[in-house]
Protein backbone atom coordinates (compact mmCIF):
# COMPACT_ATOMS: atom_id res chain seq x y z
CA UNK A 1 0.00 0.00 0.00
CA UNK A 2 1.79 3.32 -1.57
CA UNK A 3 0.65 5.83 0.94
CA UNK A 4 0.97 9.53 -0.46
CA UNK A 5 -1.52 11.34 1.70
CA UNK A 6 -2.81 11.83 5.08
CA UNK A 7 -4.93 13.51 6.47
CA UNK A 8 -5.77 14.27 9.96
CA UNK A 9 -8.71 15.58 12.14
CA UNK A 10 -9.67 16.99 15.33
CA UNK A 11 -13.59 16.69 15.94
CA UNK A 12 -15.54 19.75 17.55
CA UNK A 13 -16.56 19.53 20.79
CA UNK A 14 -20.26 18.76 21.01
CA UNK A 15 -23.33 21.00 21.05
CA UNK A 16 -22.49 24.08 22.76
CA UNK A 17 -20.31 24.83 26.23
CA UNK A 18 -19.08 27.98 28.11
CA UNK A 19 -15.91 28.34 26.13
CA UNK A 20 -17.29 27.83 22.84
CA UNK A 21 -15.53 31.31 21.62
CA UNK A 22 -12.33 30.21 22.39
CA UNK A 23 -10.94 27.95 19.26
CA UNK A 24 -7.45 26.78 19.77
CA UNK A 25 -6.21 23.05 18.56
CA UNK A 26 -4.29 20.61 20.53
CA UNK A 27 -0.97 20.04 19.16
CA UNK A 28 -1.31 16.29 19.06
CA UNK A 29 -1.58 16.49 15.35
CA UNK A 30 0.06 19.75 14.21
CA UNK A 31 2.89 17.72 15.58
CA UNK A 32 2.60 14.52 14.01
CA UNK A 33 1.18 16.29 11.31
CA UNK A 34 4.67 18.44 10.77
CA UNK A 35 7.29 15.40 11.19
CA UNK A 36 4.80 13.22 8.67
CA UNK A 37 5.21 16.09 6.22
CA UNK A 38 8.82 15.90 7.02
CA UNK A 39 8.99 12.74 6.12
CA UNK A 40 7.86 13.60 2.52
CA UNK A 41 3.85 13.35 2.86
CA UNK A 42 1.76 15.11 1.99
CA UNK A 43 -0.72 16.11 4.60
CA UNK A 44 -3.91 18.01 5.73
CA UNK A 45 -5.00 18.29 8.68
CA UNK A 46 -9.04 19.50 9.84
CA UNK A 47 -9.88 21.05 13.12
CA UNK A 48 -13.78 21.22 12.88
CA UNK A 49 -13.86 24.22 15.40
CA UNK A 50 -11.63 26.24 13.00
CA UNK A 51 -13.50 24.77 9.50
CA UNK A 52 -15.69 22.02 8.41
CA UNK A 53 -14.04 18.74 7.26
CA UNK A 54 -13.23 18.61 3.30
CA UNK A 55 -14.91 15.54 2.59
CA UNK A 56 -13.70 15.20 -0.97
CA UNK A 57 -10.01 16.21 0.28
CA UNK A 58 -10.06 13.36 3.00
CA UNK A 59 -11.55 10.57 1.18
CA UNK A 60 -8.71 11.09 -1.59
CA UNK A 61 -6.25 10.39 1.42
CA UNK A 62 -4.50 7.06 1.64
CA UNK A 63 -4.35 7.06 5.94
CA UNK A 64 -6.70 9.69 7.94
CA UNK A 65 -5.87 10.37 11.89
CA UNK A 66 -8.33 11.15 13.92
CA UNK A 67 -7.31 12.81 17.33
CA UNK A 68 -10.32 12.78 20.30
CA UNK A 69 -10.79 13.41 23.87
CA UNK A 70 -13.41 12.07 25.77
CA UNK A 71 -15.95 14.40 25.27
CA UNK A 72 -15.82 14.37 21.30
CA UNK A 73 -15.53 10.41 20.92
CA UNK A 74 -19.23 9.93 19.66
CA UNK A 75 -18.24 12.86 16.76
CA UNK A 76 -15.31 10.74 16.00
CA UNK A 77 -17.03 7.37 16.01
CA UNK A 78 -19.09 9.30 13.37
CA UNK A 79 -16.48 10.60 11.75
CA UNK A 80 -14.76 7.37 10.96
CA UNK A 81 -17.51 5.63 10.13
CA UNK A 82 -18.42 8.22 7.07
CA UNK A 83 -14.88 7.77 6.11
CA UNK A 84 -15.22 3.94 5.63
CA UNK A 85 -18.76 4.33 4.19
CA UNK A 86 -18.36 6.67 2.06
CA UNK A 87 -14.78 4.98 0.88
CA UNK A 88 -16.52 1.43 0.27
CA UNK A 89 -18.96 3.22 -2.07
CA UNK A 90 -15.91 5.18 -4.36
CA UNK A 91 -13.98 1.46 -4.23
CA UNK A 92 -10.96 2.88 -2.07
CA UNK A 93 -9.28 1.60 1.26
CA UNK A 94 -8.99 4.20 3.60
CA UNK A 95 -6.48 3.11 6.97
CA UNK A 96 -8.27 5.05 9.54
CA UNK A 97 -5.95 5.37 12.69
CA UNK A 98 -7.66 6.98 16.32
CA UNK A 99 -5.28 8.48 18.81
CA UNK A 100 -5.77 11.02 21.98
CA UNK A 101 -6.92 10.90 25.71
CA UNK A 102 -10.25 9.06 24.92
CA UNK A 103 -9.01 6.18 23.34
CA UNK A 104 -5.76 5.19 24.85
CA UNK A 105 -7.84 4.20 27.22
CA UNK A 106 -10.96 2.59 25.79
CA UNK A 107 -9.03 1.05 22.84
CA UNK A 108 -11.43 -1.52 22.10
CA UNK A 109 -14.03 0.85 22.30
CA UNK A 110 -12.85 2.79 18.97
CA UNK A 111 -11.72 -1.01 17.21
CA UNK A 112 -15.59 -1.50 17.55
CA UNK A 113 -16.19 1.82 15.93
CA UNK A 114 -14.59 1.38 12.82
CA UNK A 115 -10.62 2.60 13.75
CA UNK A 116 -8.23 0.16 12.05
CA UNK A 117 -5.69 1.20 14.64
CA UNK A 118 -5.72 2.52 18.10
CA UNK A 119 -2.33 4.70 18.96
CA UNK A 120 -1.89 4.36 22.57
CA UNK A 121 -0.39 7.61 24.54
CA UNK A 122 2.17 9.75 22.50
CA UNK A 123 1.79 9.10 18.96
CA UNK A 124 5.14 10.84 17.20
CA UNK A 125 7.00 7.29 16.84
CA UNK A 126 3.82 4.97 16.54
CA UNK A 127 2.42 7.01 13.87
CA UNK A 128 5.55 6.76 11.94
CA UNK A 129 6.46 3.33 12.31
CA UNK A 130 2.75 2.03 10.92
CA UNK A 131 3.33 4.24 8.23
CA UNK A 132 6.13 2.39 7.39
CA UNK A 133 4.42 -1.16 8.19
CA UNK A 134 1.30 -0.44 5.57
CA UNK A 135 3.99 0.76 3.15
CA UNK A 136 6.31 -2.40 3.55
CA UNK A 137 4.00 -4.83 3.45
CA UNK A 138 1.77 -5.39 5.91
CA UNK A 139 2.73 -8.42 7.80
CA UNK A 140 0.89 -9.77 11.18
CA UNK A 141 3.99 -10.58 12.63
CA UNK A 142 5.92 -7.07 12.31
CA UNK A 143 2.86 -4.62 13.44
CA UNK A 144 3.07 -6.98 16.63
CA UNK A 145 6.12 -4.90 17.42
CA UNK A 146 5.13 -1.70 17.29
CA UNK A 147 4.82 -0.64 20.66
CA UNK A 148 1.91 1.49 21.73
CA UNK A 149 -0.26 0.13 18.67
CA UNK A 150 -3.81 -1.85 19.55
CA UNK A 151 -5.75 -3.26 15.98
CA UNK A 152 -8.23 -5.97 15.34
CA UNK A 153 -6.81 -9.81 13.33
CA UNK A 154 -10.66 -10.99 12.68
CA UNK A 155 -12.79 -10.95 16.26
CA UNK A 156 -9.60 -11.07 18.07
CA UNK A 157 -8.00 -7.58 19.63
CA UNK A 158 -3.73 -6.99 20.01
CA UNK A 159 -3.16 -4.72 22.31
CA UNK A 160 0.61 -4.10 21.75
CA UNK A 161 3.43 -3.59 24.63
CA UNK A 162 3.16 0.23 25.84
CA UNK A 163 5.33 2.62 24.25
CA UNK A 164 8.14 4.19 26.67
CA UNK A 165 6.98 8.43 26.96
CA UNK A 166 9.62 10.20 24.69
CA UNK A 167 12.78 11.42 26.63
CA UNK A 168 14.15 14.07 24.31
CA UNK A 169 11.77 16.42 23.50
CA UNK A 170 13.72 18.65 21.75
CA UNK A 171 13.73 16.00 18.73
CA UNK A 172 10.39 16.93 18.41
CA UNK A 173 9.73 20.05 15.19
CA UNK A 174 7.89 23.04 15.96
CA UNK A 175 4.35 21.87 14.98
CA UNK A 176 3.31 24.02 11.95
CA UNK A 177 -0.17 25.32 12.28
CA UNK A 178 -0.97 26.13 8.62
CA UNK A 179 -1.17 22.58 7.68
CA UNK A 180 -4.93 23.04 9.74
CA UNK A 181 -7.13 24.17 7.37
CA UNK A 182 -9.18 27.38 8.22
CA UNK A 183 -6.05 28.98 10.34
CA UNK A 184 -5.67 32.16 9.63
CA UNK A 185 -3.98 35.32 11.79
CA UNK A 186 -5.16 34.02 15.70
CA UNK A 187 -5.50 36.02 18.56
CA UNK A 188 -3.41 33.65 20.37
CA UNK A 189 -1.11 30.83 19.48
CA UNK A 190 -0.31 27.60 21.23
CA UNK A 191 3.33 26.52 22.99
CA UNK A 192 3.80 23.72 24.28
CA UNK A 193 7.05 23.38 26.22
CA UNK A 194 6.50 20.28 28.59
CA UNK A 195 4.95 16.85 28.95
CA UNK A 196 3.86 15.17 32.01
CA UNK A 197 2.81 16.03 35.59
CA UNK A 198 4.79 15.49 39.02
CA UNK A 199 1.60 15.27 40.75
CA UNK A 200 -1.34 12.85 40.95
CA UNK A 201 -4.81 14.46 40.86
CA UNK A 202 -7.35 11.82 41.00
CA UNK A 203 -9.70 13.60 38.10
CA UNK A 204 -7.03 14.31 36.20
CA UNK A 205 -5.72 11.56 32.80
CA UNK A 206 -2.43 13.75 32.58
CA UNK A 207 -0.31 11.45 34.18
CA UNK A 208 -1.51 8.28 33.03
CA UNK A 209 -1.25 9.58 29.94
CA UNK A 210 1.91 11.30 29.50
CA UNK A 211 3.71 10.01 32.88
CA UNK A 212 4.50 11.94 36.07
CA UNK A 213 8.12 12.81 34.86
CA UNK A 214 8.19 16.02 33.85
CA UNK A 215 9.66 16.31 30.69
CA UNK A 216 10.78 19.27 28.88
CA UNK A 217 12.08 20.84 25.78
CA UNK A 218 14.78 23.04 26.43
CA UNK A 219 14.38 27.18 27.23
CA UNK A 220 16.42 27.13 23.75
CA UNK A 221 14.53 25.13 21.77
CA UNK A 222 11.31 26.76 23.05
CA UNK A 223 12.58 29.89 22.23
CA UNK A 224 12.75 29.12 18.76
CA UNK A 225 9.13 28.00 19.14
CA UNK A 226 7.87 31.71 20.34
CA UNK A 227 10.50 33.40 17.89
CA UNK A 228 8.92 31.31 15.19
CA UNK A 229 5.40 32.09 15.77
CA UNK A 230 5.72 35.22 16.69
CA UNK A 231 7.32 36.33 13.74
CA UNK A 232 4.03 35.25 11.80
CA UNK A 233 1.65 36.20 13.88
CA UNK A 234 2.76 39.66 15.68
CA UNK A 235 -0.31 40.29 17.41
CA UNK A 236 -1.16 37.32 19.27
CA UNK A 237 -1.13 36.43 22.35
CA UNK A 238 0.84 32.87 23.61
CA UNK A 239 -1.15 30.30 25.39
CA UNK A 240 1.86 27.68 27.10
CA UNK A 241 -0.66 24.34 27.06
CA UNK A 242 1.34 23.13 29.27
CA UNK A 243 -0.20 21.40 32.25
CA UNK A 244 1.88 23.03 34.57
CA UNK A 245 4.22 25.59 33.35
CA UNK A 246 6.23 25.97 36.63
CA UNK A 247 6.67 22.83 37.78
CA UNK A 248 10.42 23.34 37.08
CA UNK A 249 11.05 26.47 38.68
CA UNK A 250 14.61 26.60 37.53
CA UNK A 251 13.98 25.79 33.73
CA UNK A 252 10.91 28.37 33.99
CA UNK A 253 12.85 31.34 35.25
CA UNK A 254 15.97 30.36 32.51
CA UNK A 255 12.96 30.49 29.57
CA UNK A 256 11.94 33.67 31.23
CA UNK A 257 15.08 35.20 31.07
CA UNK A 258 15.78 33.99 27.44
CA UNK A 259 12.63 35.61 26.74
CA UNK A 260 13.30 39.16 28.07
CA UNK A 261 16.91 39.28 26.66
CA UNK A 262 15.72 38.16 23.23
CA UNK A 263 12.80 40.84 23.13
CA UNK A 264 10.42 38.38 22.92
CA UNK A 265 8.04 40.01 25.47
CA UNK A 266 4.70 40.23 24.52
CA UNK A 267 1.16 38.87 26.28
CA UNK A 268 1.14 35.87 27.24
CA UNK A 269 -1.36 33.19 29.70
CA UNK A 270 -0.28 29.95 31.36
CA UNK A 271 -2.06 27.07 33.51
CA UNK A 272 0.14 26.71 36.74
CA UNK A 273 -0.49 25.77 40.16
CA UNK A 274 -0.72 27.62 43.48
CA UNK A 275 2.54 27.42 44.71
CA UNK A 276 3.95 29.23 41.91
CA UNK A 277 3.33 32.85 44.17
CA UNK A 278 6.14 30.98 46.80
CA UNK A 279 8.59 32.19 44.50
CA UNK A 280 9.06 35.88 44.00
CA UNK A 281 11.56 35.85 41.75
CA UNK A 282 9.64 33.68 39.05
CA UNK A 283 6.60 35.96 39.24
CA UNK A 284 9.09 39.17 38.99
CA UNK A 285 10.24 37.24 35.65
CA UNK A 286 6.38 36.33 34.36
CA UNK A 287 5.48 39.87 34.72
CA UNK A 288 8.95 41.23 32.73
CA UNK A 289 8.02 38.31 30.06
CA UNK A 290 4.35 39.84 29.50
CA UNK A 291 2.39 37.39 31.93
CA UNK A 292 -0.72 38.36 32.01
CA UNK A 293 -2.80 35.73 33.31
CA UNK A 294 -2.45 32.52 34.99
CA UNK A 295 -4.86 29.46 35.12
CA UNK A 296 -4.72 28.40 38.66
CA UNK A 297 -6.58 25.15 39.64
CA UNK A 298 -7.58 25.95 42.77
CA UNK A 299 -9.84 23.33 42.62
CA UNK A 300 -11.84 23.27 45.95
CA UNK A 301 -12.79 25.66 48.95
CA UNK A 302 -13.65 22.39 50.86
CA UNK A 303 -10.03 21.02 52.72
CA UNK A 304 -11.76 17.59 52.86
CA UNK A 305 -12.43 17.36 48.88
CA UNK A 306 -8.78 19.01 48.17
CA UNK A 307 -7.20 15.74 50.11
CA UNK A 308 -9.47 13.70 48.51
CA UNK A 309 -8.34 15.26 44.94
CA UNK A 310 -4.76 15.02 46.46
CA UNK A 311 -3.71 19.07 45.64
CA UNK A 312 -1.25 19.48 48.32
CA UNK A 313 -2.43 22.85 49.24
CA UNK A 314 -5.12 24.43 51.15
CA UNK A 315 -7.94 27.30 51.42
CA UNK A 316 -6.15 29.51 53.39
CA UNK A 317 -3.45 30.14 50.57
CA UNK A 318 -5.70 30.54 47.88
CA UNK A 319 -7.22 34.45 48.89
CA UNK A 320 -3.41 35.24 49.40
CA UNK A 321 -1.92 33.60 46.50
CA UNK A 322 -4.42 35.52 44.43
CA UNK A 323 -3.76 39.01 46.10
CA UNK A 324 0.04 38.45 45.60
CA UNK A 325 -0.34 37.85 42.03
CA UNK A 326 -2.44 40.93 41.61
CA UNK A 327 0.39 42.46 42.90
CA UNK A 328 2.63 41.70 39.96
CA UNK A 329 -0.17 42.84 37.20
CA UNK A 330 -0.81 39.30 36.88
CA UNK A 331 -4.72 38.55 36.53
CA UNK A 332 -5.82 35.10 37.82
CA UNK A 333 -8.75 32.12 36.38
CA UNK A 334 -9.38 30.21 38.97
CA UNK A 335 -10.58 26.82 38.21
CA UNK A 336 -12.50 25.22 40.42
CA UNK A 337 -13.53 21.18 40.40
CA UNK A 338 -17.49 20.62 42.27
CA UNK A 339 -18.61 17.48 43.44
CA UNK A 340 -16.56 15.93 45.55
CA UNK A 341 -17.68 13.19 48.29
CA UNK A 342 -17.62 15.93 50.38
CA UNK A 343 -18.61 18.29 48.52
CA UNK A 344 -23.04 19.40 49.21
CA UNK A 345 -24.87 22.55 48.09
CA UNK A 346 -22.90 25.03 50.61
CA UNK A 347 -19.60 23.65 49.13
CA UNK A 348 -21.07 25.20 45.77
CA UNK A 349 -22.40 28.50 47.12
CA UNK A 350 -19.52 28.95 49.40
CA UNK A 351 -16.72 28.45 46.42
CA UNK A 352 -18.86 30.97 44.75
CA UNK A 353 -18.81 33.39 47.66
CA UNK A 354 -14.55 32.53 47.74
CA UNK A 355 -14.57 33.45 44.08
CA UNK A 356 -15.77 36.71 44.54
CA UNK A 357 -14.43 37.67 47.69
CA UNK A 358 -10.70 36.86 46.61
CA UNK A 359 -11.69 39.14 43.36
CA UNK A 360 -10.13 36.26 40.90
CA UNK A 361 -10.81 37.86 37.55
CA UNK A 362 -12.60 34.72 35.56
CA UNK A 363 -13.57 31.49 37.07
CA UNK A 364 -14.40 28.21 35.91
CA UNK A 365 -16.49 25.93 37.88
CA UNK A 366 -17.07 23.09 36.11
CA UNK A 367 -18.32 19.47 37.57
CA UNK A 368 -16.35 16.65 38.52
CA UNK A 369 -16.00 14.13 35.07
CA UNK A 370 -14.90 11.02 35.75
CA UNK A 371 -12.78 10.33 32.38
CA UNK A 372 -11.58 6.73 31.68
CA UNK A 373 -8.06 6.54 32.78
CA UNK A 374 -8.64 8.55 36.09
CA UNK A 375 -8.55 6.98 39.61
CA UNK A 376 -11.74 8.73 39.77
CA UNK A 377 -13.22 6.76 36.65
CA UNK A 378 -12.27 3.34 38.08
CA UNK A 379 -14.06 4.03 41.92
CA UNK A 380 -17.65 5.29 40.32
CA UNK A 381 -17.47 2.25 37.65
CA UNK A 382 -16.74 0.01 40.55
CA UNK A 383 -19.44 1.36 42.99
CA UNK A 384 -22.31 1.79 40.04
CA UNK A 385 -22.92 5.21 40.36
CA UNK A 386 -21.90 6.57 36.50
CA UNK A 387 -25.18 7.90 35.62
CA UNK A 388 -24.57 8.12 31.64
CA UNK A 389 -21.91 6.81 29.41
CA UNK A 390 -22.95 8.93 26.87
CA UNK A 391 -19.46 10.63 26.42
CA UNK A 392 -20.56 13.69 24.93
CA UNK A 393 -21.32 14.71 28.44
CA UNK A 394 -18.55 14.25 29.62
CA UNK A 395 -17.32 18.11 29.38
CA UNK A 396 -17.39 19.33 33.01
CA UNK A 397 -20.91 21.04 32.28
CA UNK A 398 -22.84 17.83 33.16
CA UNK A 399 -23.51 15.41 36.08
CA UNK A 400 -22.46 11.81 34.95
CA UNK A 401 -22.64 9.96 38.41
CA UNK A 402 -24.23 10.00 41.10
CA UNK A 403 -22.86 12.76 43.92
CA UNK A 404 -22.49 11.28 47.23
CA UNK A 405 -24.17 14.20 49.30
CA UNK A 406 -25.92 15.93 46.66
CA UNK A 407 -28.44 14.20 44.51
CA UNK A 408 -27.79 14.80 40.37
CA UNK A 409 -29.85 17.06 39.93
CA UNK A 410 -28.66 19.36 43.02
CA UNK A 411 -25.30 19.64 41.76
CA UNK A 412 -26.16 20.34 38.07
CA UNK A 413 -28.32 23.09 39.18
CA UNK A 414 -25.55 24.34 41.86
CA UNK A 415 -22.89 24.39 39.16
CA UNK A 416 -24.43 26.06 36.12
CA UNK A 417 -27.39 27.56 37.35
CA UNK A 418 -26.39 29.42 40.40
CA UNK A 419 -23.04 29.68 41.28
CA UNK A 420 -21.52 30.34 37.40
CA UNK A 421 -24.19 32.71 36.71
CA UNK A 422 -23.89 33.96 40.42
CA UNK A 423 -19.76 34.87 39.52
CA UNK A 424 -21.28 36.28 35.89
CA UNK A 425 -24.08 37.90 37.53
CA UNK A 426 -24.85 40.98 35.52
CA UNK A 427 -24.18 43.24 38.95
CA UNK A 428 -20.77 41.58 38.52
CA UNK A 429 -20.52 42.53 35.34
CA UNK A 430 -21.60 46.67 35.61
CA UNK A 431 -19.14 46.06 38.83
CA UNK A 432 -16.49 46.18 36.85
CA UNK A 433 -17.79 48.61 34.14
CA UNK A 434 -17.99 51.34 37.17
CA UNK A 435 -13.97 50.28 37.81
CA UNK A 436 -13.15 50.72 35.11
CA UNK A 437 -11.69 47.39 34.32
CA UNK A 438 -11.75 46.91 30.82
CA UNK A 439 -11.00 43.56 30.54
CA UNK A 440 -12.47 42.22 33.30
CA UNK A 441 -16.16 43.61 32.29
CA UNK A 442 -16.15 41.93 29.06
CA UNK A 443 -15.20 38.88 30.12
CA UNK A 444 -17.91 38.98 32.49
CA UNK A 445 -20.32 40.05 30.15
CA UNK A 446 -19.26 37.25 27.79
CA UNK A 447 -19.55 34.68 30.68
CA UNK A 448 -23.25 35.96 31.27
CA UNK A 449 -24.00 36.18 27.69
CA UNK A 450 -22.82 32.40 27.48
CA UNK A 451 -24.52 30.92 30.49
CA UNK A 452 -27.91 32.21 29.13
CA UNK A 453 -27.01 31.07 25.86
CA UNK A 454 -25.94 27.02 27.27
CA UNK A 455 -29.05 26.96 29.48
CA UNK A 456 -31.70 27.96 26.81
CA UNK A 457 -29.47 25.47 24.62
CA UNK A 458 -29.51 22.17 27.70
CA UNK A 459 -33.33 22.99 28.27
CA UNK A 460 -34.27 19.94 27.45
CA UNK A 461 -31.29 17.83 29.28
CA UNK A 462 -31.71 19.92 32.22
CA UNK A 463 -35.66 18.51 31.78
CA UNK A 464 -34.61 15.15 32.01
CA UNK A 465 -32.00 14.93 34.22
CA UNK A 466 -34.56 16.98 36.89
CA UNK A 467 -36.85 14.00 36.42
CA UNK A 468 -34.22 11.56 36.21
CA UNK A 469 -32.87 13.00 39.70
CA UNK A 470 -36.64 12.32 41.06
CA UNK A 471 -36.70 9.10 40.50
CA UNK A 472 -33.46 8.52 41.72
CA UNK A 473 -34.26 10.33 45.23
CA UNK A 474 -37.32 8.23 45.37
CA UNK A 475 -35.52 4.69 44.64
CA UNK A 476 -32.97 5.82 47.31
CA UNK A 477 -35.25 6.66 49.79
CA UNK A 478 -36.52 3.22 51.59
CA UNK A 479 -33.13 2.54 51.73
CA UNK A 480 -31.86 5.13 53.44
CA UNK A 481 -34.38 4.95 56.13
CA UNK A 482 -33.53 1.55 56.53
CA UNK A 483 -30.43 1.85 57.24
CA UNK A 484 -31.47 4.84 59.91
CA UNK A 485 -30.20 7.85 57.67
CA UNK A 486 -32.29 11.09 57.04
CA UNK A 487 -33.46 10.63 53.31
Amino acid sequence: MKIKKIVGIEPAPPGFHVFSAFKLPRLGLPMMGTILRDKGYRVRLFCQDLAPVDWEETLSADLVMISTITSTAPEAYDIAKKIKEKARVLGRDITVVMGGAHVTFMAEEALDNYADFVVRGEGEETILELAAWLENGNDATSVSRIPGLSYKIGTRVYHNERRSYLRNQDSLPTPELSLIKGWKEPGIFPVLSSRGCPFDCTFCSVTKMFGHKYRVRSPEKVLEDIRYYHRLYPKAWMFFYDDNFAADKKRTKRLLRLMVENDMIFPWTAQSRLDVVKDRELLQLMHRAGCKVLYIGLESVNPQTLLEYKKRQTVDEMGEAIKILHQYKIKTHGMFVLGGEQDDRETVMQTVRSAIKWKIDTAQMVILTPLPGTPLYDKLVSENRVTSFDWSQYDGHHVVYKPNKMSVWELQFGVMLEAMPKFYSLWQVIKAGVRFKYKNFIFRAYGHWMLIRWKVHNSRYLEELKAFSSKLISKEKPKQLAEGRKP
